[in-house]
């Protein structure tokens, strides 16, 4: 045991999730790790024991499950030990949008909005009681870029950044801090899981290097981590230029161009 707050993974059987669950135990966090896959859950769990001297629980859960959700929930909101959520769990899209079914589609928004919504809601309220703790988000440049052609997991990317910009507003000044972080293509299981062809793919960031440059933007305590952005001050413009259109737009009548009728 530490006391250092624990640390709640999802999708920590591989990739994203397992590489902020080595950095959090090799920074001496106790961790309760989520994911389908019990068994390499316990193979983690045991070499990050062995190798940290920390605690590793495993809570297997499907996040797209009802009751798994509801478990995972429930840990959440009553373990004060811990104080760190990574919402990591998530899947990519196969396809464009008129190939998808509707049971794509449910459990693409459900993983991937549904699931990180309630499970930031279970944990909310105790780390504003305590007055500390955090909640990383992990959502996608493709929020921003509809013309990846990726609409429905864009669309989903979308939401967890403007959420995570909404926890922010309202959870920072309680003492809580809430990270975005949003990679470029990486290179991890997601891929294949949606079918998509590596070799069709640009080069891609390795995910060593993409947790550890969200870890610096986490220990920063930046909103917003784009780990493969080269110029800061690009995000700061493109949030700036966001904040000058919505003045723009309070106001009570419709602008002169929708109240001109031509031709």
């Amino acid at each position: 045991m530490t006391n250092r707050p624990s640390v709640l993974i999802t999708g920590a059987s591989s990739g994203i999730g397992a590489t902020y669950a080595e950095r959090f135990a090799a920074r001496g966090h106790d961790l309760v790790l989520v994911a389908r896959d019990k068994p390499r859950l316990e193979a983690l769990a045991a070499r990050l024991r062995d190798a940290n001297s920390v605690r590793v629980d495993v809570l297997q859960a499907d996040l797209t499950d009802a009751t798994d959700l509801a478990a995972v929930e429930a840990r959440l909101s009553d373990d004060a030990r811990i104080g760190i959520l990574i919402n990591n769990a998530g899947m990519g899209q196969s396809g464009r949008f008129i190939d998808q079914t509707a049971g794509t589609i449910d459990r693409l928004i459900t993983l991937n909005i549904l699931a990180l919504t309630r499970l930031a809601s279970a944990i909310a309220p105790r780390l504003v009681q305590a007055g500390e703790g955090a909640i990383v988000n992990i959502g996608s440049v493709v929020g921003l870029a509809p013309e990846f052609a990726m609409t429905i997991y864009g669309a989903t990317k979308a939401f967890v950044l403007f959420l995570s910009q909404g926890l922010h507003l309202e959870l920072s000044p309680k003492g809580v801090y809430v990270q975005a972080v949003l990679p470029a293509a990486t290179r991890t299981e997601i891929w294949e899981r949606s079918g998509t062809d590596l070799n069709l793919l640009p080069p891609m960031m390795e995910v060593d290097e993409l947790v550890d440059a969200a870890l610096i933007g986490f220990d920063r305590r930046e909103q917003v981590t784009i780990p493969p952005l080269q110029a800061a001050e690009r995000w700061d413009a493109y949030d700036s230029m966001r904040k000058g259109l919505l003045a723009e737009i309070k106001q009570d009548r419709a602008a002169e161009r929708y109240r001109t009728v031509e031709g």
